[in-house]
């Protein structure tokens, strides 16, 4: 009898491009996976996936959320996780075929993220950060501003960050100095977006990259950067949920409904 196989039904931005990039690094060296093989085309990605996997299989909080990453040998731009989305079908090969088929035509789905303008930013930059939203396709579907309390403004800060403290203390002084302005925005594709407007955590880096980064016009240094930004969809989740009890005036979008926002 053949050992047991590991299949995965992955997704991420240029996924087919990323995964075969990484499947080059970990089909070589000492310890390789010589058999791993990908589906090169979205056809056949479509007839393995209603092969391996059931509807229910698929769904965001429905199913397990994996990472398939390996530090060594992937980069950052190469991370892709495991596909997941809610079961609404009987369990028919028909009518489970039709669903994952739309699925994958739909395109990027509509999400939330969080912007948090930092004290003293906003207060002088508001209608040019606000027009810049516009131009860049976001909607604003929730808005604040508020005082932090120190430990609100700690559970924002990068893991990395937290392992020092002084450099919490620091981020803490900063964000708890003034008033911050909390945007929930919305588009296709959002918390990746707004990741790619803001630019790196430190406002020299971002500078070096590209002067038109939004940490490289408004930040001044590593704390005060401007802006803090949901880094991921669960983050989203989180910090939408906690800048936004009350809830959001948006038309309800499938993700929204399904995380309970």
């Amino acid at each position: 009898m053949s050992s047991p196989v590991l299949v995965c039904a992955l997704r991420g931005i240029n996924a087919f491009r990323a995964l075969g990039a990484a499947l080059k690094g970990w089909t070589q060296g000492r310890d390789s996976l010589p058999w791993a093989v990908m589906a090169l085309t979205p056809e056949v990605t479509f007839r393995q996936a209603i092969l391996f996997f059931t509807e229910a299989e698929f769904v965001t909080g429905k199913a397990p959320f994996y990472c398939l990453y390996c530090p060594q040998m992937v980069s950052e731009h190469t991370k892709l996780t495991q596909i997941c989305f809610s079961s609404v079908v009987g369990e028919s090969w028909r009518c489970q075929a039709e669903s994952l088929f739309s699925y994958l035509q739909a395109g990027a789905q509509v999400l939330c993220t969080v912007l948090l303008i930092k004290p003293g930013v906003w207060s002088r930059g508001l209608p040019r950060i606000l027009r810049n939203l516009h131009l860049e396709k976001f909607s604003v579907v929730g808005m604040k501003h508020l005082d932090l309390e120190p430990a609100t403004a700690a559970a924002l800060l990068p893991c990395e960050v937290q392992q020092d403290p002084a450099a919490v203390e620091a981020h803490c002084a900063y964000l708890t100095s003034g008033t911050a302005l909390v945007l929930c925005l919305q588009r296709p594709n959002a918390v990746k977006k707004l990741m790619d407007l803001l630019g790196p955590e430190d406002p020299q880096l971002a500078q070096a990259l590209d002067p038109c980064l939004w940490r490289a016009q408004y930040g001044t240094s590593i704390v005060q950067n401007g802006f803090y930004g949901s880094k991921a969809y669960p983050v989203a989740v989180r910090d939408v949920k906690l800048f936004f009890p009350e809830g959001l005036c948006c038309a309800q979008c499938q993700p929204v409904q399904e995380e309970e926002v």
